[in-house]
């Protein structure tokens, strides 16, 4: 099998393993962390009515203006302030963290760092 179809694959059989577990509710909604190699996307999700609250991306481009690479840890830690400020201005102070397909390592620890130390509790 063709090796980016099989990483492809177990990428997606650790996201449903993943998200299997993880509900976002208007209480506590979904944080969602999607990443490529060269951006960085949060959303908050409520997947009871089935949408996003607030989201932060380095395709943003105020966010964008201040980082000199959009891949990199200290996106990341951008990204996760500027998600946690817009979720506690939505009123959303309590989150489930979804990393997704990747591991809770590099931008997905830097991104749920800095949105715990800008008041998002997980």
């Amino acid at each position: 099998m063709d090796h980016h179809k099989a990483t492809g694959k177990q990428r997606q059989r650790r996201t449903f393993r993943v998200r299997k577990r993880l509900r976002g509710t208007p209480e506590r909604p979904r944080l969602c962390v999607s990443r490529s190699h060269r951006n960085i996307t949060a959303q908050v999700i409520d997947d009871l009515s089935g949408k996003t609250i607030v989201s932060a991306s380095t395709f943003n481009k105020a966010i964008a203006k201040g980082l000199k690479y959009g891949g990199n840890t200290g996106a990341a830690e951008a990204i996760g302030k500027a998600i946690a400020e817009r979720a506690i201005e939505a009123g959303v102070s309590q989150v489930c963290f979804d990393r997704g397909g990747s591991k809770y390592h590099g931008r997905v620890a830097a991104l749920a760092d800095a949105a715990r130390a800008a008041g998002l509790k997980f």
